[in-house]
């Protein structure tokens, strides 16, 4: 049995100045279920002569909100924070259904979601700039932080709720517009959003969801009322999109791909570890950005006992459509990949580390779910005696295969690391004070763990890689985003008595 949240195919719209509205001469794409190969809705691609239109409205709304008091902006998010909130159960089967990831995953993608809103509910406090009185004799100095106008985001497919809440509530807030163009392979996550961001009563035109394919993309970094974009996506995208900002006096969040090692030191606590490094590497069928795909273990010993428990427990996953009852809230379940296209690239890649003579001690490959045969499935998948600039060691493959790497002392594992070319997140397995002080300082990577297989950042503080995983000056969410959406003007003033 097959289970669907959807009775029927629907058409989705796009939101523009406060309405749904039909995109005018749009073809359409379907949106499947990769758990059942199912189609579930059909999304526009919108043309570029209707993307320019809807920046325009963005900005006309921008005109005034940039005049409503930071408090009353922030109104509107207390507003939707209690909407999502009350229907995160609903938002959370549609994800599922639309993304693949298990249902314990898309809860906890919504409260990533909550604690984005909550902390841009600050912004009365966020956006305070600085005063000094006495910058010099009888001249005060000043800095007010204000908004600029139209901002845009290109949504990445694996997490269509929280990414784009690492921007959308601090631009808004902060008293600029925001446009967000939803992934067209999961564009109902963000369109069920929209529905309660309408409900809010925020003005027309603050907020644009826009659906389509590059075309949207590009004519949004295009247009000379787009202050700034963010992007979630591929390293090469990334590079295309950065370029294309800077050339155009933009501001640009452009955060790239990623290979997330995890080293295990001889004197970590395995029996923690392993627990800890298959949720890493197997969450979201390792569809994720912090997903470690890459386990560095320091001895001899240390990597036969990795290497024999990591796969054993691997095995324990349950690989299935997330939203059967029998396993809906089970941990330890693992869906589908995003689509036929991604995983014939996996097939390719497994493939080619047999080619590099890795050596495959777990097979995922030949997986048959039954009852959805249709669906999108690999099994979790092992390397060993993997080397160093092995294409599966260099290549993001962001499913769930893994490899497996053996080094001598700390000091090469973090060579290992940091010789690689991305340098999203890393983390250690040590109870060792000193291993972890020098893993933290010396791993060039823009996250770092401590016996914490994903060191995503809470909600407060930034996120972001470094090297060739990301692109930008300013990280995503938290405090430090303002900076992103807000522009300094300085101010040295002066006054002489009126009677002189």
């Amino acid at each position: 049995m097959q289970y669907t949240i959807f009775m029927s195919i629907r058409k989705l719209q796009n939101y523009i100045d406060g309405k749904w509205v039909d995109p005018i001469g749009a073809t359409y794409l379907d949106v499947e279920n990769p758990s059942t190969g199912e189609v579930i809705a059909q999304v526009p691609l919108t043309t570029r002569e209707e993307t320019i239109q809807a920046v325009e409205i963005a900005h006309r709304a921008y005109l005034e909100w940039r005049d409503v008091p930071v408090a009353r902006r922030a109104h509107y998010l207390f507003k939707l924070l209690a909407l999502l909130e009350e229907n995160e159960e609903k938002i959370s089967r549609l994800l599922v259904e639309e993304m693949g990831k298990s249902l314990p995953d898309a809860r906890a993608e919504m409260k990533r979601v909550f604690e984005n809103i909550e902390v841009a509910c600050g912004m009365p406090v966020l956006q305070q700039g600085d005063k000094l009185i006495g910058a010099s004799f009888d001249i005060d100095g000043e800095v007010i932080r204000l908004p600029m106008g139209v901002f845009g985001m290109i949504a990445p497919f694996n997490f269509p709720a929280m990414v784009p809440f690492w921007f959308l509530p601090y631009a808004i807030a902060s008293g600029n517009t925001y446009i967000v163009k939803a992934n067209e392979q999961v564009p109902c996550t963000m369109n069920l959003i929209t529905e309660f961001i309408d409900q809010t009563g925020l003005p027309p035109g603050v907020f644009t969801l826009l659906n389509g394919d590059r075309t949207v993309a590009e004519a949004l970094i295009e247009h000379p009322r787009v202050q700034g974009i963010s992007l979630v996506g591929r390293t090469a995208t990334c590079i295309s999109v950065a370029q294309k900002c800077a050339a155009a006096g933009k501001r640009f969040q452009a955060m790239g791909s990623a290979k997330n090692h995890l080293v295990v030191m001889p004197d970590a606590r395995m029996s923690e570890v392993i627990r800890n490094m298959i949720t890493s590497c197997f969450g979201c069928a390792g569809q994720r950005c912090m997903a470690a795909s890459a386990i560095v273990c320091v001895g001899e010993d240390t990597y036969q006992t990795v290497c024999r428990e990591f796969v054993e427990a691997a095995r324990q996953m349950i690989v299935t459509n997330p939203l059967d009852p029998k396993v809906a809230n089970e941990p330890m379940v693992m869906g589908p990949v995003i689509s036929a296209k991604a995983k014939e690239f996996m097939l390719k890649m497994i493939d080619t580390g047999i080619q590099e003579g890795a050596k495959l001690i777990l097979d995922g490959r030949n997986l048959v779910v039954k009852g959805y045969e249709k669906g999108y499935y690999l099994g979790p998948t092992v390397f060993a005696d993997v080397k160093p600039g092995m294409q599966i060691h260099t290549t993001e493959i962001f499913g769930p295969v893994v490899v497996i790497l053996k080094a001598d002392s700390l000091d090469e594992a973090i060579r290992i690391i940091n010789d690689h070319p991305y340098g999203n997140a890393a983390s250690i397995y040590t109870q060792n004070g000193f291993y972890a002080r020098k893993f933290k300082l010396e791993v060039n990577c823009g996250m770092i763990g401590v016996n914490v297989g994903i060191p995503a950042p809470v909600a407060y503080l930034p996120f972001g890689g470094m090297k060739q995983s990301q692109f930008a000056d300013i990280k995503a969410q938290g405090k430090a985003v303002i900076n992103f959406f807000t522009q300094d003007k300085i101010i040295t003033e002066r006054y002489w008595t009126e009677n002189g």
